[in-house]
């Protein structure tokens, strides 16, 4: 029995989520998407939330609380810190690349241009944490 997962998707670009959504309808699956435009207002529902997401999949360039600044935060917080937080975005900067892995993140995805790269891609992050046993805090 495959696995679903309650995804947290932090992305202010409106087309970017229903890009993320259509994919995970387009390969069958059900897992839990639960929607977040900045890093201030994702760190809000991980705070109020009964029940805490698999993994985190967020894009670094965001108003208000950017995707570097989310991580920080995440990262010092002693029960979510455990959070598999997977960075998906266009940036191709190596300080970013750097500065994110250095915080602790599980992953950095650029987003590809072609649509068919971009299903492949988040098909393969999908079922690698499908795959993971994962700590439930």
């Amino acid at each position: 029995m495959k696995k679903t997962l309650k995804i947290l998707l932090i992305e202010d670009d409106t087309i970017e989520v229903m890009k993320f959504i259509k994919v995970i309808e387009t390969l069958g699956e059900k897992h839990q998407i639960i929607e977040s435009k900045n890093g201030e207002e994702a760190m809000d529902i991980l705070k109020i939330t009964k029940q805490l997401p698999d993994i985190i999949v967020l894009d670094l360039n965001m108003p208000k609380v950017n995707g570097v600044e989310f991580l920080s935060s995440l990262k010092e917080d002693e029960i979510l810190k455990y959070i598999p937080a997977i960075v998906l975005t266009t940036s191709y900067n190596p300080k970013d690349i750097t500065e994110c892995y250095k915080i602790g993140i599980a992953g950095y995805i650029l987003k590809p241009l072609k649509y068919e790269d971009y299903v492949s891609r988040i098909k393969k992050v999908l079922e690698y944490w499908c795959e993971n046993v994962l700590i439930k805090a």
